[in-house]
């Protein structure tokens, strides 16, 4: 897998959730290189901000998406990396709840 076809793959998915990948592209290549170099070192798709400990039971729930960026973009209107975003409302306010 490239980068572009990781790309396609996350951003078919912040779209079908609700909220989009980052706007910034300098950052959200930082972060796909990052996911790609996880799945050529690991195996798997390790969120490249996250620390993986080698505990396969413990690190399945950093596989990119993490267990943790829904309720991340809930609260703080992104996931830890800044992956992923959450959608402005039509009047540019935050969706923090």
């Amino acid at each position: 897998m490239n980068e572009e076809q990781l790309e396609k793959i996350l951003r078919k998915y912040s779209d079908k959730q609700g909220f989009q990948l980052q706007t910034d592209d300098e950052h959200l290549k930082e972060i796909i290189s990052g996911l790609i170099e996880n799945i050529k070192k690991f195996g798997h798709r390790y969120c490249p901000c996250r620390v993986i400990t080698g505990d396969k039971a413990k690190d399945i729930s950093i596989i990119c998406p993490c267990v943790y960026h829904k309720d991340e973009i809930r609260t703080m209107d992104h996931c830890h990396c800044g992956l992923f975003l959450a959608k402005p409302k039509e009047d540019g306010k935050s969706l923090r709840r």
